[in-house]
């Protein structure tokens, strides 16, 4: 019997039983280099002949090798000699590495007996199964990521470096098989509305596999999609010329079919695809409130309410407008009515408050802008203006059933944008206002409870065996509340918290305030006198915490920054914030974040008014805070620039702030506090508050090149330039001009921002402001590098260097020298480029900037880029990708990727240049300005050409030239010059 001869075992797939301790753990892996792993230890595959034994036994999946197949699939038709005895030697050896009873001979050949599981190659096609399933049970999401978890078991080349004509075969096969993934992959990309994400995607594939139909088809419909008919058609044309002078033939149909569809701007091809029947497992948004437990009454409001929005499952869009005064209990009704008909919305519910109340109504682009996210839509497919994004909510809501809350709004005008449009949906809206002008909306007015549902209400909360033992005095604490909602649910909180009083002694309690109570009658100030209730049942400490809390305007407040506006300690400060929740008065937004709902803030404010003794610590309480976010700020600003001397030009502060273990801790506290920190910049307008808002705002700047909140960040600037100048502070006005002059830039208009740093330059003289002369000149210099300007751009960095220098102001110093490097750059000085954007960011690294090290390597890798020396470009540029990604600066994520592009076709790598490129685009989408869209367009159609899709190439540079051209720019001429050879081939 020869050696490897045995008992014979049946041919099985399923895993090893006995003994399979050992064999459990095994993890084969095909799709890469061929690897055994045993748990964490990975086991030797032996030599390239012995990889492809091990190979051609995986990919059988348990079934039996026989020697000769094995010898065919080792070396093919020239076998050498002793091949029977090199395969006994490699099975010998395989054997040895692994476990009993995994390698089985049986009918002169061999088998791998192990789990289907064990190989990665059988884990993918599991996972790539079930997506199948997913997808036809309408579930995209699901299905999406069931792909990208099997692509993502892909190391490299399947079979890497494994011999034999049986390995080149299976690896042609994985590969065409991974290619497919990709493609439904981005498929289902694209119905899900992912379709700027998709294209720089595409436009990598499309160039590695240029004669691949459907990875064309594909991108076409992703730049049609994305807004972009023109490249799309240009691919097209592209397409076909290449298969006819490659192939001699024409685009398939379905390629020729999109293309008669994109010309006809077909309706269909604007929105995902319909969805297979059952219903998709899309995102569903749940966002409605919770319903409080104990809701009472309003029975016939709840029924007609209920009725009215069922005719949405018709062929209607149903809208119902609930008005009343507030208090009155309209939220709670229509979040009650809403979770009831749930039912008949099986594809989600959006809620928005829409703080129609207040002086600052929710701006319905901004809604659109939550909503969208909420049903799915990826940040960089929301539109930028208030109409695209309402097509865009319709049309993603078109084919659904979905429930829309819109809460506390302002008027028609302020919903008319917000509403669905489509039959199905429905709309439920709350206001103070009735809503006669809006069209065919049912109109419900929503009066008092009756005596009988308020004591049920009232009973409910404070327990019915006190309110039986008291009756009459609970029906006058009813008859006192006005039968209000919401006064009755603050006295009854009240009464619950405290158990030592009786329903008389609040009944008596509510008497002694009879004048107040008077009121109640008399509309609006019917709100005011609720809240009367709750607000003089406080504690002292309690009632102080409430007034001066509702001074602040922003949208709400930290635990840290409330314990600052009070002057307590944290502790008790969250005692007394969660007090005033307990009864009402107060929303815990989230743990640490408390708000107001509008109309409360209004009564906290009037009560601080009447109230607050002295009547000067109103303002000491906004003092307080604004010191609290200016200390913290520039901790956070000290903590993302080490040694920056503006820490030290600030204003004096009563407080230190908050302190960071890291820079993303910092970080995190910045973008968490932002809306509240800027409307605190706004609210501090006043001679003795302006010019720590302004340096408040000059420590908080990278809030302005986020992206984020640019739009506020400038709308703030703006503000506090106005103040200045109506104080007549030349010194807060030259610092205003200093912020409001980065934020312009960082918008792209240059005209302006060069305006005000001129403006700022010449106060800083004025009023021996050095700081705001030193970032002046620094800003001038990078307007002129955008202008072409480089001899103004020389002349301003040239004098920012020297005032940098003067103060001792390294980081600034490094700031300025990278900014000249880039005008050495423009002037053909490739040298000293490299060497003065080395120099900055050698200054950085000493101080330990990162984020500004980020953009020091930016500038340095331009230069070397420049210079020829485009791997050390690539490193540097990658290095500040990581930074400006972990740094939340998205404007410079893009210019990155930008500059990464132009790398790219230098270094002749064009299909990563065109992917780069296209990445810039969607990470830049809504930020920068169109220059730099132009810019980054410009470079785009450079790739696209040198790929040989010289039609959409065209197309990015007609579009670049447009924006040129509207800008004034002198970029147009290198873009007709592009665009000249392109017009005449």
């Amino acid at each position: 019997m020869d050696r490897d001869s045995g008992p014979r075992v049946p041919n099985q797939r399923a895993p090893l039983h006995s003994g399979a301790d050992d064999a459990a753990q095994l993890h084969f892996s095909v799709l890469g280099p061929v690897r055994v792993r045993r748990g964490a230890e990975t086991l030797p595959p032996g030599s390239p002949q012995q990889r492809a034994l091990l190979a051609a036994l995986l990919l059988r999946d348990g079934r039996t090798a026989t020697a000769s197949e094995l010898i065919d699939a080792i070396w093919g038709e020239e076998p050498p000699s002793q091949a029977l005895a090199a395969v006994r030697t490699y099975a010998s050896r395989l054997r040895k590495s692994l476990p009993a009873a995994a390698l089985v001979t049986e009918s002169g050949g061999y088998a791998l007996r192990v789990g289907r599981d064990a190989l990665d190659l059988a884990v993918a096609q599991e996972l790539a199964a079930e997506a199948d399933k997913a997808r036809s049970a309408g579930g995209r999401s699901q299905a999406r990521t069931l792909i990208n978890k099997s692509l993502g078991l892909w190391d490299g080349e399947p079979l890497a470096n494994v011999p034999g004509p049986y390995a080149e075969n299976q690896r042609a096969r994985l590969e065409e098989w991974r290619l497919q993934l990709l493609e439904t992959r981005l498929d289902l990309d694209l119905e899900l509305g992912c379709h700027a994400e998709a294209v720089s995607e595409l436009t990598a594939l499309t160039a590695a596999h240029p004669l691949r139909e459907r990875l064309r088809e594909l991108l076409m419909l992703a730049l049609y999609r994305s807004g972009r008919q023109a490249e799309a058609l240009a691919v097209y044309a592209d397409t076909r010329r290449l298969l006819a002078d490659e192939l001699g033939v024409d685009p398939r149909p379905e390629l020729a079919r999109l293309q008669q569809r994109i010309l006809q701007a077909d309706a269909e091809l604007a929105r995902p695809v319909e969805e297979p029947t059952p219903a998709p497992q899309v995102t569903r948004p749940a966002q409605l409130p919770a319903t409080v437990p104990d809701f009472t009454g309003r029975s016939s409001f709840v029924r007609e309410l209920g009725d009215q929005l069922a005719t949405a499952e018709g062929s209607v869009m149903a809208v119902s407008a609930l008005a009343g005064i507030g208090g009155v209990g309209k939220t709670t009704l229509a979040v009650h009515v809403a979770h009831q008909a749930r039912k008949h919305f099986p594809d989600g519910q959006l809620y928005v408050d829409l703080q129609g109340a207040g002086n600052r109504a929710a701006e319905p682009e901004t809604v659109l802008g939550a909503f969208l996210r909420a049903l799915g839509a990826a940040d960089s497919a929301i539109p930028d203006t208030l109409d695209e994004r309402a097509a865009l909510y319709r049309s993603m809501l078109d084919g659904r059933r979905v429930l829309v809350l819109l809460d506390n709004a302002r008027d028609a005008a302020q919903i008319r944008p917000l509403l669905p449009g489509t039959a199905g949906c429905a709309a439920l809206i709350t206001s103070r206002v009735r809503m006669v002008d809006l069209a065919g909306a049912h109109l419900v007015d929503l009066d008092v409870m009756s005596p009988e549902e308020a004591l049920q209400l009232f009973t409910r909360i404070v327990g019915e065996e006190r309110v039986r033992a008291e009756r009459e005095s609970a029906l006058d604490v009813v008859a006192a509340c006005g039968f209000l909602p919401l006064a009755i649910r603050i006295a009854a909180s009240r009464l619950a918290s405290r158990r030592t009083w009786t329903v008389s002694v609040l009944a008596a309690k509510l008497a002694d305030e009879r004048r107040r109570l008077d009121e109640l009658q008399a509309g609006d100030l019917a709100v005011k006198a609720t809240f009367e209730l709750g607000y003089g049942q406080l504690e002292p400490a309690q009632a102080r915490a409430f007034r001066l809390l509702g001074l602040a305007d922003g949208p709400d407040m930290s635990l840290s920054a409330a314990a600052a506006l009070l002057a307590l300690p944290l502790h008790e400060t969250e005692d007394l914030l969660e007090a005033l929740v307990d009864t009402s008065l107060l929303e815990s937004a989230a743990p640490g974040r408390y708000r107001y709902h509008d109309l409360v803030r209004l009564y906290a404010r009037a009560c601080a008014e009447r109230d607050e003794q002295p009547p000067s610590e109103g303002e000491a309480a906004l003092s307080r805070l604004l010191d609290f976010y200016l200390g913290t700020a520039a901790r956070v600003y000290a903590i993302e620039r080490p040694g920056d001397r503006l820490v030290d030009h600030l204003e004096p502060t009563g407080g230190a702030g908050l302190s960071f273990k890291d820079r993303h801790e910092a970080q995190d506290w910045l973008y968490a506090e932002a809306n509240a920190l800027l409307a605190c910049v706004r609210q501090s307008s006043g001679p003795s508050t302006l010019r720590r808002a302004v340096d408040l705002l000059w420590a908080a700047l990278d809030l302005g090149e986020s992206g984020a909140n640019s739009k506020q960040y400038e709308a703030a600037a703006a503000a506090m330039l106005d103040a200045a100048r109506a104080c007549g502070d030349a010194r807060a006005e030259g610092r205003s001009l200093v912020t409001l002059s980065n934020a312009h830039l960082v918008a792209g208009r240059f005209d302006q921002a060069d305006d005000e740093a001129q403006q700022a330059l010449s106060l800083s003289h004025v009023v021996d402001d050095p700081l705001t002369g030193c970032w002046a000149s620094n800003h001038r210099g990078v307007i002129a590098i955008y202008q072409n300007r480089q001899a103004d751009g020389e002349q301003h960095l040239e004098r920012a260097i020297a005032d940098f220098r003067a103060g001792e102001n390294l980081p600034g110093e490094a700031s300025a020298l990278c900014n000249l490097s880039r005008i050495h750059l423009a002037m053909g000085r490739t040298a000293s480029a490299v060497a003065l954007a080395q120099q900055g960011l050698d200054i950085y690294d000493a101080m330990g900037h990162a984020l500004r090290g980020a953009n020091a390597r930016y500038a340095l890798g331009m230069a070397l880029t420049r210079s020829g020396q485009i791997p050390e470009a690539t490193a540097r540029l990658l290095e500040a990708l990581d930074v400006f990604h972990d740094s939340r600066q998205r404007l410079w994520e893009g210019m990155t990727l930008f500059r990464l592009a132009e790398a790219d076709i230098a270094g002749r790598r064009i299909a990563q240049a065109a992917s780069n490129a296209e990445m810039a685009l969607t990470v830049l989408r809504g930020i920068g300005g169109e220059w730099r869209r132009g810019n980054v367009l410009t470079v785009l159609g450079k790739a696209l050409n040198g790929l040989g899709q010289t039609g959409r190439a065209e197309v990015c540079w007609r579009e670049a030239l447009a924006i040129y051209e509207e800008l004034g720019s002198p970029e147009s001429a290198d873009v007709q010059a592009l665009l000249s050879p392109a017009t005449a081939a």
